[in-house]
C-alpha cells in the first residue's frame, strides 16, 4: 500500500482536490498517460495506476467544447485510479475538478516536467514496493563499498564497525539492517529508524555514532556489495587461502559477493575489511590478484618445461 500522504510529500505536490482516502493500493510501479482514454479508446487503461496529464492530454482537453469536455472526464473518473497529476504547473479545467471531487480522487499539480516528474515518481514507487527483509547484521560503507558484516552474536562485528568508523569510514545500520532489492541485481540496506546511529557495544552500552563522531561518520542507505560473514576461528578447518574460488550467496534473489573470514586474537578486522573492499573494487575493474598469481605461476612453469625439452 502506499501512502498518499507521504507520496505527495516525497514528489513535492500540491493538493488541488482533496480525498478521503489515505492509502492506495498500487502494485506496480509504472504510471499512466491517459491520451488514448481522452480520446475514448479503453480497451486497454491501465486505472489502477497513478495518472499523469502533460501539455499534450492538457492541450487536448482545453481544446473540447464545455459539455464535451465534461463527458470525456465523467467517462475517465467512472474508473477507480488512485490519483491524477498535472505537471508543468498547468491548472486543470473547472470539470476536471468537479468529476474528481465527485468520484473522491485526489488531483495533484507538480512544477516538473512531465518527464522528469515521471522517472522521480517511478524511483519512489520502486523504492516502496521494492521487495523487503531484515538481516540480523552490520552495514558499513567502506570506501564506497557497502559491507554487510555477519555473524553469530558476540563475534565482534559492531566492534569491528567501530573501528571502521574511527578510521574514517560510515556505519549505516548496527544490529538490524533492513534490505530491499530496487532492482534485478541492486540491494539496498538502511536502518529502522527508530535506531539510526546508535550501536551497542558490550561493556559499554549504546552510544550514538552521528553525535560522537560527526555527521560524516553516518549513512541513511547503501548498496550491499559485499557480505564478509565472520566466525570464530576453527583448529583445524581448511579456510580459502587463495581467492581463486569467488562464493556468493543470495539475498532476495540477488546475486552478493560473500567471504568467510575467521576470528581469533590478533586479527584487525578493520585492516581485513578495508582490504576486502578494496579487493572487490579492484574485480570490478577486470583485476585479480589470484588469478594474476595463478597466470604467473602457470607461465613460469611453461617456461621451464619448454626450456627442458
Amino acid at each position: 500500500m502506499i501512502q498518499a500522504a507521504d507520496f505527495a510529500k516525497a514528489l513535492h505536490l500540491t493538493e488541488l482536490s482533496p480525498s478521503t482516502k489515505k492509502e492506495w493500493d498500487i502494485r506496480s510501479a509504472d504510471l499512466n498517460r491517459p491520451g488514448m482514454q481522452l480520446c475514448g479508446f479503453y480497451e486497454y487503461f491501465a486505472y489502477e495506476r497513478p495518472q499523469v496529464i502533460g501539455k499534450v492530454e492538457m492541450t487536448y482537453l482545453e481544446e473540447l467544447e464545455p459539455a464535451e469536455r465534461r463527458a470525456r472526464l465523467r467517462k475517465y473518473f467512472s474508473y477507480d485510479m488512485p490519483c491524477v497529476v498535472c505537471c508543468r504547473s498547468m491548472m486543470p479545467p473547472r470539470e476536471l475538478l468537479e468529476e474528481a471531487r465527485a468520484r473522491d480522487i485526489p488531483v495533484y499539480l507538480s512544477n516538473l516536467l512531465t518527464t522528469k516528474f515521471t522517472f522521480q515518481a517511478i524511483t519512489y514507487l520502486n523504492r516502496c514496493l521494492a521487495p523487503r527483509v531484515t538481516r540480523h547484521g552490520v552495514l558499513v560503507d567502506v570506501y564506497g563499498m557497502g559491507v554487510l558484516i555477519t555473524g553469530e552474536s558476540g563475534v565482534g562485528k559492531s566492534e569491528a564497525a567501530l573501528e571502521l568508523v574511527k578510521r574514517g569510514h560510515q556505519l549505516v545500520a548496527d544490529d538490524v539492517v533492513d534490505i530491499c532489492r530496487i532492482s534485478d541485481d541492486r540491494l539496498i540496506g538502511e536502518c529502522p529508524e527508530m535506531v539510526r546511529h546508535f550501536m551497542e557495544i558490550r561493556g559499554i552500552g549504546i552510544i550514538d555514532i552521528k553525535a560522537m563522531y560527526g555527521v560524516g561518520a553516518v549513512s541513511v542507505s547503501k548498496s550491499i556489495d559485499l557480505v564478509m560473514h565472520l566466525e570464530k576461528w576453527v583448529e583445524g578447518k581448511e579456510y580459502d587461502r587463495l581467492g581463486l574460488t569467488e562464493e556468493y550467496i543470495t539475498i532476495l534473489g540477488v546475486k552478493v559477493p560473500h567471504q568467510l573470514t575467521p576470528v581469533r586474537p590478533g586479527r584487525n578486522l578493520a585492516i581485513i575489511i578495508e582490504v576486502a573492499a578494496r579487493d572487490l573494487s579492484l574485480k570490478r575493474m577486470g583485476y585479480s590478484a589470484a588469478h594474476e598469481l595463478d597466470r604467473r605461476l602457470n607461465e613460469m612453469i611453461m617456461r621451464k618445461a619448454s626450456e627442458q625439452d
